[in-house]
């Protein structure tokens, strides 16, 4: 089997690297570089220090679950493509070929795609790894919107069809997590939980056996931007006391949910 997956460069997509190159004979990965210090050095976030203590907290939690610091190449099975982060689709379809020719794509952490890449990756039944439940929150920082809404049990992953639209694509299962400690290992702790869970279901071949599930857009609570995390909204949030106990996880409002316990 031949994988594409279009990521980027922070531990945890490091991390899905390795760990989908366990599931195939031949693995290309598309990976947009960015700057690992947000709130300091970051054109996509305000730079303050509120905001840097927020994602130094992100990058510990993350460290916590994803020690993979390098791209481990002893298999020999993975072919990188680096890019500067947003400029994925200045590529053509020749800088692309290799890479378009896999059995499955697969999208974590990538800017947004437009133009023919997001026209070809649709039509071929590509899947997005999304740090949120949709429909619920969708967006960008949808964990950290779920817990600012003391909404702890919207707090997970959804694996969906890749589409134009944002994190709307059907569903084909979420990935929540048993791991309740902090909001930010809580939130790491999903994102993992997306990883393992996909990791076996591409070995054992039943992803290709789920019939998604489209999205009832009713049920959206927010749709967020870039721009709507700031410096007051970040202070708010560690000003409250958010207890990730406080409402128990319904199945009823998730699909065939895979839960990561540690």
């Amino acid at each position: 089997m031949r994988i594409t997956l279009f990521t980027s460069n922070n531990n945890r997509h490091k991390y899905l690297i390795n760990l989908l190159s366990n599931c195939c004979n031949q693995l290309y990965v598309v990976q947009e570089c960015k700057t690992l210090f947000t709130g300091k050095n970051d054109i996509h976030y305000q730079k303050s220090e509120i905001i840097e203590k927020y994602f130094t907290n992100v990058q510990k939690a993350q460290n916590k679950f994803f020690k993979t610091k390098y791209v481990n190449t002893k298999r020999g099975n993975i072919k990188t493509l680096p890019i500067v982060f947003g400029e994925v689709n200045n590529l053509s379809l020749s800088d692309l070929e290799d890479c378009l020719k896999s059995d499955l794509y697969i999208v974590f952490g990538s800017s947004y795609l437009k133009g023919f890449l997001v026209d070809f990756l649709v039509s071929n039944k590509s899947i997005n790894i999304h740090a949120g439940v949709s429909p619920y929150y969708r967006g960008t920082d949808s964990n950290f919107w779920a817990s600012f809404d003391d909404n702890p049990h919207l707090v997970g992953a959804t694996i969906h069809m890749l589409s134009k639209g944002l994190d709307n694509g059907p569903i084909l299962y979420h990935a929540m997590s048993n791991i309740k400690t902090n909001p930010f290992e809580y939130a790491m702790s999903t994102v993992k939980s997306a990883f393992h869970s996909l990791a076996e279901r591409i070995t054992n071949k039943s992803i290709f056996e789920i019939n998604p599930e489209i999205q009832n857009k009713d049920k959206l609570i927010r749709y967020t931007k870039k721009i709507e995390f700031n410096d007051e909204v970040v202070k708010k949030f560690f000003n409250k006391k958010i207890n990730l106990k406080s409402k128990s996880i319904d199945n009823s409002y998730l699909k065939d949910p895979y839960y990561l316990d540690e």
